[in-house]
Order: C-alpha cells, then structure tokens, then sequence
C-alpha cells in the first residue's frame, strides 16, 4: 500500500512539472517569461551610453516595475517591435553601418588583377596615369575576364571588389558616371564600365563610390586580433592600416589615407549615437527619459568631436599630393563625403543634409546601401516626435537645441578635417569647445 501511495505521488510530481516545461516552451515568445525582470533584459539589451533608458518602444518598463519580458535567446536575431515580418540582417544598434566583419584583406585567383590595378591607379601620379592602367586591362582583356566572375563571387568579396572598383573611378575622375548611362562610355572605358555595373548589380547599389565604400571598406587592424571581438571594438581598439594605400609601399601614409582611417574610428566611435537614435525613436517629447538621452547624444557628439581632433595632428604632418587633392575635390563634388554617422544624428534631430555645402538628406543618402537608407527614413519618421521640441521652450527644449549645435559643430569639424586633407599647408583644426 505504501510503495502504492509512493509510485502515484511521484508519477503526480512529474506530470506537474512535465507541464510547467511544456506551458514554458510554448509560451509565445512575446509574452512575459518567468525569473528575468526589465531591469535585466534592458542589461541584455544592446548597451550604451544611456544606462537605464530602454533602447526602444517595445522595451519600455519603469524602472522598479514588477513586470517581467523574456530575456533574448543567445543567438538569436531580436524580434522586431511590432512583429511583422523577419528582422532585418543588419542592426544598427550593434556595429552602426560598419561592415559585420573586417574588410576582405587580400583577393584571391583572377581578383588579384583588380586588387593590383586599384593599388597602382590609388598613388598614380595623375589621372590619366590611372586611365592609363585602366585601358592596358582593357586590351588584356582582364576586364572582360572579370566581368564573367562577378556572379560567383561572395556578398562579402563583392563589396570588397566594389571598394576597389570605387578606388579606381576616383583615381580616374570618373566617380559621378553612372556606369549604365550611354553618356558614360563616352568618357570612360567601356569594359571597366561593364565590370562596375555588373558589380553595383550583385551588391544592389549603384552609388557605392563614395567615402562609406573608400573608408568602411578599406581597413584592417594592423595584427589579428587574438580573440573574436565586436567590429565596432575591434575599429575602436587596435591599430588600423588601409587595405589599398593612396602612398606608395614604404612611405608614410598620406592625408588620403589618415581620412579614410579617421573616417573609420569615427563610424566605431559612433555606435553609441545609434543606440540612443533606437532610444529617441517613438518617444514622446514629454518622456521624461527624453531629455536624458539627448544630454547622453550630446555627451557622444562632444566626444566625436574631440576624436576628429585627436586626428587632426597626423593628419596636417601626413604627406599629401595634388592627384588626392582632386578625389576628395570630385567625391565633394557628389556630395559622397559625409560620414553615415554624422547622418544617423541627422536624421534624429533635422537640422538638414549638407553635401560639403548645401544639399538634400537623399542626395547623400544615395551613396549608402539600401538597408542604411531604410533605417534613416524610419529614424526620420519615428523622431518626428522629439523634433517637435525645436518649436517649444523650456529645459527640455534647450536640451535639444544644444544636441543640434553639438551637432553643427561636429559637422563643421569634420569638414575642417576634410580640408586639411584636401589642401597641404591648410591651418590646423580650430581648438575643441
């Protein structure tokens, strides 16, 4: 009687929690998940600069609150706020738009042709040197023979194929052709125009020469890294070299070369300004975690600022040459100079695209993959709210206008950069507020 009563109290027990593990494994996944309280999955969350401020709508808890959201399953891709469709491959709260792994270092097979062509076009001593290399390819058929192999190759081989695509335009004066345009073969050379447009095709983007595919394309920490670390880390930690150099093998590197590299940190240096552009979207100007996350953009801003001033010295005793003079003149001249973070803090307080000058946000947009151009449209559409406090008065809305003078002065900063880049013996940047 008594193993009776034993056997059924242990066949009760493991029925009970045999349901508890089954009620937990079919809970749907946006449902409250028991032992994980808001103050811990907001840790889970992508960290940064605003601790104890969410990192979007969905994640909105008061701090203290009993309630309870699942904790994100290690591996596994954040499920969108709003649960329509699969999320989207890249997030920019993780890497901002640097790419999601270093750069492709060294082509392999028929691609060492294209990578030895960029590298001889990037210290050519003019233009027509460079067109030059490009016509001797041409009638070697090594164009041609490229061309056949831009469908085999990787996502991540073709954007770096496009980075010296990009090299090779720039360096030949030809980086405003549309290379499907009629009118471009009247300019440059048939065969090379068939390998770019075939090459914007696989990576779906046609505008890629521009300063996003010359910088975040064109780096590689000087030695491996001894550990897998985040590519925003990795940028920001270790010593970075160009992976095709606007100096000859053996020299100092040039100004081309330390803003393409700067242009780099900054991106990395930035990943912080994404987040809290994620925090700001959605939020009501009357939030009152509102005015704490623009004092932390501005706090990012500040620093960003000072970084392109850390800069700045290599950069004025670096070399320089007439022929880097006229690619940056010619990639200001489309507008593809500014960097895809100066753009994110654009498109959360509104202060207007600039192309070295005057210009629309979509004309220096164009220069970025689609995906990036996504995201800035919703960040515009979702911080619509907290741009309303440009029309108000009181704290919160001199907190705001003081992120978007941050922001004026870290623009103004960087183009001072590019200046210095552009012509030798210009004065040193002004000193850091």
């Amino acid at each position: 009687m008594g193993d009776r009563v034993t056997m059924t109290t242990a066949m009760t027990t493991a029925t009970a929690m045999t349901a508890a593990m089954t009620t937990r494994v079919t809970a749907p996944e946006d449902g409250p998940a028991a032992g994980v309280t808001a103050e811990e999955a907001v840790k889970a969350a992508p960290a940064g600069p605003a601790h104890g401020v969410p990192d979007g709508p969905a994640h909105r808890v008061p701090e203290g609150s009993a309630h309870r959201v699942p904790a994100p399953r290690r591996g596994a891709e954040p499920a969108p706020a709003d649960g329509a469709g699969a999320p989207a491959p890249h997030d920019p709260r993780a890497h901002g738009f640097l790419p999601e792994r270093p750069p492709v270092r060294a082509m392999i097979g028929t691609w060492t042709r294209l990578d030895a062509m960029a590298r001889a076009a990037a210290v050519a001593p003019d233009r027509a040197a460079a067109v030059a290399l490009v016509e001797r390819a041409r009638r070697a058929e090594e164009l041609t023979a490229l061309r056949q192999r831009v469908s085999r190759l990787s996502l991540r081989n073709a954007e770096a194929a496009a980075m010296r695509i990009a090299v090779i335009a720039v360096s030949c004066g030809w980086c405003g052709l549309d290379p499907q345009a009629p009118a471009a073969r009247e300019v440059a050379d048939e065969a090379f125009l068939e390998l770019w447009a075939a090459i914007a095709h696989r990576i779906d983007h046609d505008q890629f020469v521009a300063l996003p595919t010359l910088a975040l394309h064109n780096w590689a920490p000087e030695r491996k890294p001894r550990r897998h670390i985040p590519i925003d880390q990795l940028a920001r930690t270790e010593a970075l070299v160009p992976i095709v150099r606007w100096a000859p093998e053996g020299q100092p590197l040039s100004r081309l070369d330390r803003l393409m590299l700067a242009a780099t940190r900054l991106e990395a240096h930035g990943i912080w300004l994404f987040r809290l552009a994620d925090t700001l979207a959605g939020r009501s100007p009357d939030d009152s975690s509102t005015p704490t996350a623009l004092r932390r953009l501005v706090r990012v801003q500040h620093a960003l600022r000072a970084q392109l001033h850390a800069e700045a010295a290599e950069l004025a005793a670096a070399p320089a040459t007439p022929q880097q003079g006229a690619v940056l003149g010619a990639l200001a001249e489309q507008g593809a100079l500014e960097p895809p973070v100066l753009q994110a803090a654009d498109a959360v307080l509104g202060i207007g695209g600039r192309r070295m000058g005057e210009g629309r946000r979509q004309l220096l947009r164009r220069h970025l993959p689609a995906q990036h151009r996504a995201w800035l449209s919703a960040m515009d559409r979702h911080c619509a709210p907290v741009r309303t406090l440009a029309h108000r008065g009181g704290p919160d809305a001199a907190v705001y206008r003081e992120a978007q003078e941050s922001l004026i002065a870290l623009r103004r900063t960087y183009t001072a950069l590019v200046q210095a880049a552009a012509r030798p013996g210009t004065a040193p940047l002004p000193a850091a507020a």
